[in-house]
């Protein structure tokens, strides 16, 4: 009763403001619209503050850069100039190493396809910045996990650290770097290193922390020093943990190479998907982007491997033989080998790809527009500007009148109290709430409004320090000029992830309850979180062109993964006591799954829909790409004019919002733990 308490006095708050916001907005404009004479020129001073501390650095970085730019450069010339059937074998013999004939074949075929896509010297390219950028985030996220696992005092600032780089979109990384560096390919280098290290940062502490008791107590008896006994007791007994912040590392410079290849492309396979996507040639762009997706998929498979704690003995002599037969097709195919490029045996497919896409393409027109049109005009227009802008003679058929307004609002009315006379007050006023949402749009709300919602969404979810935390936040957006294009970017967000929430939970709960539906579900999620951003563009674009609809999909494609999968995972691991308590009474499967299964998976989905919000954040950037408003925008566009203000400015912002949606779910996924006793 408490909990419903609190949520309906938060609800009340909420619905009392949006009120007195609509009663007042005649007399008090300022209310909706945020007053320029208020706003603080923020972004000029984040400018002017950044600038002349990069000044004070460059010549530094300057140094740096032309110093990384030796190893950048024998590691391309070490790729490009070994021929490819002895770098096939070599990889394929890793694979062998690692995972047997599964990977060893796996290797075979997806580097096949790469030289047999015409790509191999740009991919080799792309593997050079990797294999220079890995080392340095291993190296810094080592680092930086190892000191906040020394010094308990630092791993609260460290993980406050790790959390905003973790919410900062990725570009925002490039307009500084841009400013520090210049353009070329060292900036994707640095940037991939600094976008890389977090995860290896946060897997050494925690793998750290998780060291038993024993083993340290054991060391210590031993005489060791402190250094050994770190290096040689509890890294190794985090060894594990460790080797997935390595396969995370890895899967994260490989992304973010692919992005730093819009301020930093010389010749790789990130500047070809763009270069390709530029000229609408999407057939040559598939094939660029299958491309990127066998590289994360091998190098996933293959680091994998190192964190499975038992892993099968394979026969060194074969991995020889693997190699040997490499250098023997090396020399018999000595003139070939030395150019890779010839064998571009996918162009024609690619060709024919273009062409059958324009042809059905035309041919479906008028069906792709009505699915286009629908959506924006009868879900995201209304989502965005509300039903009295978006109902028009054009596009519904008829005006939206003040008379429909005062009937969704008391229908919405009706609503609430129809529910608070069942108990259930705090329902009520969030449909009401939700009507007059609904009625004004996401990115016209007032706001105090705005304020108040938040502010008392995170103290049913967190107290009354996250709900201070979040006005506060909020607050810096506002007064920064940046408050419209937050809203943009919360509505298209949002959207996606209702989405997302919808159809993932859907998918995830059929994968529950059908294991033939798992096992054609799963290698389908498996793909998709091994595909950079980058990629999920070019499908959309290919059939429904630029556009705000073309967006939404790509950051549904993006962000659907963890959904299902923690979904899933959530009704599949409810104990087994509690299902034999629940058998035993009788329960059939509809009553087990609703009253059983599901209130035990809620933290689970909780989770799931936490990470599918921070995945929405971070392509919501990348879907600036291709025509998005909002903050993504004015990040894409800071990086195209090195605007170091505005790029920091709205790179905050998207952060801010992503935060404080994290730091909310959060909130509600714990007091489901404490509630059922986790």
């Amino acid at each position: 009763m408490a909990a419903v308490t609190k949520g309906a006095w938060a609800a009340l708050l909420a619905a009392a403001v949006g009120a007195l916001c609509l009663v007042l907005e005649g007399v008090a404009p300022w209310l909706w619209k945020f007053p320029a004479a208020w706003v603080l020129p923020a972004t000029e001073w984040v400018g002017a503050g950044l600038e002349w501390f990069l000044a004070l650095i460059k010549p530094a970085a300057r140094g740096f850069s032309a110093l990384m730019f030796y190893p950048m450069d024998w590691a391309n010339a070490l790729l490009s100039h070994t021929p490819w059937p002895l770098l096939i074998a070599a990889t394929a013999a890793l694979g062998w190493i690692l995972g047997g004939l599964p990977m060893a074949l796996m290797v075979l075929v997806g580097l096949g396809f790469v030289l047999a896509s015409g790509y191999w010297p740009e991919s080799m390219n792309t593997l050079a910045l990797v294999a220079v950028s890995v080392p340095l985030a291993l190296i810094l996220g080592g680092g930086i996990g190892i000191l906040a696992n020394e010094m308990p005092r630092l791993r609260k600032p460290v993980q406050a650290v790790l959390d905003v780089m973790q919410t900062v979109p990725t570009f925002a990384y490039l307009t500084p770097l841009l400013v520090l560096f210049g353009f070329g390919p060292v900036v994707g280098l640095i940037a991939s290193a600094i976008y890389a290290a977090p995860p290896m940062a946060r897997n050494v502490l925690l793998g750290l922390e998780r060291v038993e008791p024993e083993i340290k107590e054991a060391a210590v008896m031993a005489g060791g020093t402190r250094f050994q006994q770190l290096f040689q007791c509890e890294i190794p007994s985090a060894g594990q943990q460790i080797m997935v912040g390595v396969n995370q590392c890895l899967m994260a410079a490989l992304s973010m190479v692919i992005i730093a290849a819009v301020i930093g492309g010389f010749d790789d396979i990130g500047w070809e998907v763009l270069l390709t996507m530029r000229k609408a040639q999407f057939g040559q762009s598939l094939l660029a982007g299958l491309v990127i997706v066998v590289f994360a998929i091998l190098i996933d498979r293959m680091s994998g491997t190192l964190t499975q704690d038992r892993r099968k003995r394979h026969d060194r002599r074969v991995a020889w033989g693997i190699l040997g037969a490499g250098v023997l097709a090396t020399l018999v195919l000595w003139d070939s080998a030395q150019a890779p490029g010839r064998y571009a045996l996918f162009d024609p497919v690619a060709d024919q790809v273009d062409a059958g896409l324009s042809a059905w393409t035309t041919a479906h027109a008028a069906t792709l527009t009505a699915v286009k049109n629908s959506v924006m005009f009868y879900v995201l227009l209304p989502l965005r500007i509300g039903l009295d802008q978006s109902v028009l003679p054009f596009t519904w058929g008829f005006s939206w009148t003040p008379a429909m307004s005062l009937g969704l609002f008391a229908a919405g009315g009706v609503a609430a109290v129809a529910c608070a006379l069942r108990g259930r007050l705090a329902l009520g006023l969030l449909l009401l709430i939700a009507a007059g949402v609904l009625e004004t749009g996401i990115s016209q709300l007032p706001w105090p409004f705005v304020l108040a919602g938040a502010g008392a969404l995170a103290w049913v979810a967190g107290g009354r320090s996250l709900a201070l935390m979040t006005v506060i936040l909020l607050t810096t957006i506002l007064v920064s000029g940046l408050w419209e294009r937050a809203l943009l970017s919360l509505y298209l967000s949002g959207a996606a992830v209702f989405a997302c929430a919808v159809l993932g939970g859907g998918i995830g709960l059929l994968s529950a309850v059908s294991p033939m539906a798992w096992r054609i579900v799963r290698p389908i999620c498996d793909m998709l979180q091994t595909i950079p951003l980058f990629v999920f563009l070019i499908p959309v674009l290919m059939v429904f062109q630029i556009g705000e609809f073309s967006a939404f999909l790509a950051i549904i494609a993006y962000a659907i993964v963890p959904m299902i999968r923690y979904t899933r995972h959530g009704l599949t691991a409810t104990p087994e006591e509690m299902i034999e308590a629940a058998t035993a009474a009788g329960a059939t499967r509809w009553q087990m799954l609703k009253d059983i299964r599901a209130p035990y998976a809620a933290p689970s989905i909780l989770l799931g829909l936490n990470q599918t919000i921070l995945y929405a954040f971070a392509m919501l950037v990348i879907a600036a790409l291709i025509g998005t408003t909002g903050l993504g925008q004015s990040i894409y566009l800071a990086l195209g004019q090195a605007d170091v203000g505005l790029g920091i400015s709205a790179g905050a912002a998207m952060a801010i919002l992503a935060l404080i949606a994290d730091r909310m779910v959060q909130g509600f996924a714990e007091e489901r733990r404490r509630a059922l006793g986790l």
